[in-house]
């Protein structure tokens, strides 16, 4: 196999590897444990590896392209960012778990039952020893609850990405120099790392979102998830920091 052919394929499973990066996984953790469906979960791990990716190649190529050498100050800064990224993702999850405490959960909200004709207010008759009667209720839509509790996943996915990328980027640069002379086959080597990066992590989010949407079928779940991804995110964002400094 030739040399730049070697390396091309040693990219991508190299990108493959990247992905598994901790800080990476506790990340998109985050977002994921939102997720009620299997393909919403995995495309958590495209839409974050697009974003790496971008910038990967924007300012990898940068850096290779104009022999840059980007300062240590500077790199630990954006590695002191990414940990207080963690720390922000984990605070909204936490907010998430402590939000409305007490109150009427979505899984009861969201009637579990047909209604003839679609109708939202409605009485079902039932009995308490030998008295009958029905309570009227109303149930709203699941496709009106799944809407008004969108929070674009995919657009968080990628603004993480962003920021994991920008942090990454002049490690990458630096093994792509000490492996390939060519500025082309070097950008080549960028665009296979980042696919290999997209790879891995959509495969990742997709193992992760399965568990997830099995387990926020029950009650307590979702705000279980959410204390948990959020106490992980915050606890690995803070001991990231703390040996960087």
């Amino acid at each position: 196999m030739p040399p730049v052919l070697s390396a091309l394929v040693l990219g991508f499973v190299l990108g493959l590897q990247h992905a598994t990066d901790p800080d990476h996984l506790v990340a998109v953790a985050t977002i994921v444990t939102r997720e009620r469906r299997l393909g919403a979960g995995a495309l958590v791990g495209a839409f974050w590896g697009l974003g790496h990716t971008l910038t990967l190649g924007v300012v990898g190529g940068l850096i290779i392209a104009l022999g840059l050498r980007v300062p240590d100050a500077l790199g630990r800064g954006l590695e002191l960012a990414v940990a207080a990224m963690l720390v922000l993702l984990g605070a909204a999850r936490l907010r998430d778990a402590l939000r409305g405490w007490g109150a009427v959960d979505r899984a009861h909200i969201v009637a579990d039952h047909e209604h003839d004709g679609h109708e939202a207010f409605h009485s079902h008759g039932h009995e308490h020893g030998d008295l009958r009667h029905g309570h009227p209720h109303v149930h709203p839509s699941r496709a009106l609850v799944d809407a008004l509790r969108e929070r674009r996943p995919g657009a968080r996915a990628f603004v993480v990405g962003i920021v994991h990328g920008l942090a990454g980027s002049a490690a990458v640069a630096l093994l792509v120099l000490t492996t390939l002379r060519s500025p082309w086959a070097a950008a080549l080597y960028l665009l296979i790392f980042g696919a290999g990066t997209v790879a891995g992590m959509t495969a990742l989010t997709g193992a992760m979102a399965l568990p997830v949407t099995l387990a926020l079928r029950l009650r307590w779940a979702p705000r279980a998830l959410a204390f948990g991804a959020g106490v992980g995110s915050v606890a690995f964002g803070v001991v990231y920091a703390v040996r960087l400094l």
